[in-house]
């Protein structure tokens, strides 16, 4: 019964189009942006989405497996001040490239953020395969109808064909 209702509660969520501003998921609380990512995830068709984030999450605060079969390991830093506060640097993307392959059996490890990024976070994700979301491609993704994978560069081949609708 509880499954039931839950996944009319994701179809309904689908169906309304979920859109975020970049400035609504600012005033989230971080357990709240978390669920707000899982839940775009869910709307891009990822069906299994879910939030995982919390003590002990080993790097993952949500996961998910897209339509052609790729699981996603996204970790998120919600910054209060956005664009002005701390950036995310490279010892949280230590966190996530050594935890997203290993432990989460991960395909696309994503830092998201509705902050910005430090250039040596940039250089150390291209060099270790990792997908970074700052605060524009994060206003992008939320507030528009394209899935996450469609935004992201060098996402790996899907596993396979997606579901036909």
């Amino acid at each position: 019964m509880w499954r039931r209702r839950e996944t009319a509660r994701w179809e309904r969520v689908r169906a309304q189009g979920l859109r975020y501003a970049v400035e609504q998921l600012d005033r989230l609380h971080h357990t709240q942006f978390e669920f707000a990512v899982r839940d775009l995830m869910h709307r891009d068709g990822c069906a299994d989405a879910q939030r995982v984030g919390g003590r002990g999450d080993n790097g993952a605060d949500v996961k998910a497996t897209d339509p052609f079969g790729r699981r996603w390991v996204i970790q998120c830093k919600h910054r209060r001040a956005g664009w002005s506060g701390k950036p995310v640097g490279t010892p949280e993307l230590h966190v996530l490239n050594g935890t997203g392959r290993q432990v989460h059996h991960g395909d696309v490890l994503v830092m998201l953020t509705n902050g910005r990024i430090t250039s040596n976070a940039v250089d150390f994700a291209q060099d270790q395969r990792l997908h970074l979301v700052d605060r524009h491609m994060l206003a992008e993704w939320a507030a528009g109808s394209r899935p996450l994978w469609e935004l992201l560069r060098a996402v790996p081949a899907p596993r396979r064909r997606p579901p036909l609708s």
